[in-house]
């Protein structure tokens, strides 16, 4: 996959501007909570618009039912992949794919389905003390991946760190998005687990999502075009 460009915006304008600077580029992005919540599905057309692809990046977490009704209306949005959290277990997962079948128009292809194991900001002590999970960070996000795997999911969200040993619990093509990437001398900002794109090819990703790396940058047309090289130059 291309690197994903978190779209980290807070309304439609700086997202069409940004996009702008992209006029004969054909990319991959995220849109997040934070952008969706504000702009609900008009973000989606604009992107769709200019012939992007779209990580849709809601990491659903709830009862089976309410997943699974809320799936099957984000399906109508046709983006290429959206997300649940995995720590609400395989009837949820399971009710998450059902809908988003469920709610695919007919003769298209449903949406590639992953889920969240482990944050990439969530340190081991973060998540023994906080979560009360008394297994490894690796142990954790491994099982997350298995379980999800167990309930027909396309892959999971989860750190370069443990990228090549999911595949080794799943399956090779499983899909693993690693965020937390940065290039050679950025801030980690609230990120603990982070790679460049490079390490990351190397320990297994399936694809990379950047944001600030990229749309924070004085030129991001040229920081775009540095991850790309770093990601498909291996």
């Amino acid at each position: 996959m291309k690197p994903i460009i978190a779209l980290d915006f807070p309304d439609l304008k700086r997202t069409k501007a940004f996009l702008d600077q992209f006029e004969t580029e054909s990319l991959y992005v995220k849109v997040g909570m934070e952008l969706f919540y504000q702009t609900g599905p008009a973000v989606i057309e604009a992107i769709k618009e200019k012939g992007h692809q779209l990580f849709l990046d809601l990491k659903l977490h709830d009862i089976p039912s309410t997943v699974y009704q809320a799936m099957k209306g984000l399906a109508g949005l046709e983006v290429d992949m959206v997300n649940v959290h995995a720590a609400g277990g395989r009837n949820m997962m399971t009710s998450a794919l059902e809908g988003l079948e469920a709610g695919t128009p007919a003769g298209r292809n449903r949406s590639n389905l992953i889920a969240v194991t482990q944050l990439t900001s969530v340190s081991e002590r973060d998540m023994q003390r906080d979560q009360l999970i008394p297994v490894s960070l690796e142990e954790s996000v491994l099982h997350y991946a298995r379980q999800s795997f167990e309930s027909g999911l396309d892959g999971v969200v989860c750190s370069a760190f443990e990228a090549g040993k999911v595949s080794e619990v799943t399956r090779g093509d499983f899909i693993k998005v690693t965020p937390g990437i940065r290039l050679h001398g950025d801030a980690q900002d609230d990120q603990k687990r982070v790679m460049t794109p490079e390490q990351a090819f190397l320990m297994g990703s399936t694809a990379i999502v950047v944001g600030r790396s990229i749309t924070k940058a004085n030129d991001s047309v040229a920081a775009y075009y540095k991850v790309k090289e770093a990601w498909e130059g291996n």
